[in-house]
């Protein structure tokens, strides 16, 4: 089955190169200019995962990222110029699943999208443990239905937050780098920054934890990375 992907770039060049390089991977292209045709075309026909630039002629990549993640949790790849921390942030707080700055390495783009349309079609638990219910207070996470809730409501977590997630709750007590949590639940070796393992653990704190800033189950540990807490 031919994988389908969207992408939301005003630039003619930048999104000539980008359907050159998908169709290049076997990739079948949907293509938008701006932020509103391509909201219509996910609409219409729903593709395996979105790759949109920040800066549109409408709406901010920003704002796609929130439409869509309003009904999917498809995955989400940021291409964009802008590379300040606040903007990579932002783009992941807005429910993005990675981010890559222009120009880009057609090899790494290709490596990441892999990496996403992979962890899409495999089960999101932890293969090597066999609970899948795990209980931690009000907290419990059901590995192999892909649910996790809180006091009983189910929280609305993106694929990439759920796989975080299990894969904290399967090995408590457990340090892990952001080195590390990019190769497991990512699945790719580290191309980028912590920023984008920092960014996913502010979102899955909001959601999992009573009071973010005093987080009770995802701790930093300083210097090392993150550890969950049962």
């Amino acid at each position: 089955m031919t994988l389908r992907l969207l992408t939301i770039e005003d630039d003619d060049d930048v999104r000539l190169m980008l359907r050159m390089v998908l169709e290049d991977e076997g990739y079948k292209v949907d293509e938008a200019p701006d932020a509103e045709s391509g909201l219509a075309r996910f609409a219409m026909n729903p593709p395996d995962l979105v790759l949109v630039d920040l800066k549109l002629p409408d709406k901010s990549g920003f704002d796609v990222c929130r439409a869509l993640r309003q009904h999917s949790d498809v995955p989400i790849i940021i291409v964009s110029a802008q590379e300040s921390s606040f903007d990579i942030v932002a783009g992941l707080e807005a429910g993005a699943d990675d981010y890559v700055t222009k120009p880009f390495v057609p090899k790494e783009l290709a490596a990441r999208i892999r990496a996403h349309l992979r962890r899409t079609m495999t089960a999101p638990h932890d293969a090597s443990t066999s609970a899948t219910k795990l209980v931690f207070g009000a907290l419990e996470i059901r590995a192999d239905e892909g649910v996790a809730t809180k006091n009983g409501i189910e929280l609305h977590l993106t694929k990439t937050e759920f796989r975080l997630l299990v894969h904290f709750a399967t090995n408590p007590g457990r340090v892990y780098s952001r080195e590390q949590l990019l190769e497991h639940v990512w699945g790719y070796d580290y191309l980028g920054d912590g920023r984008l393992v920092d960014a996913h653990i502010r979102r899955l704190r909001t959601k999992v934890e009573d009071d973010p800033a005093e987080p009770r189950h995802i701790a930093t540990v300083r210097g090392l990375g993150y550890k969950f807490v049962p």
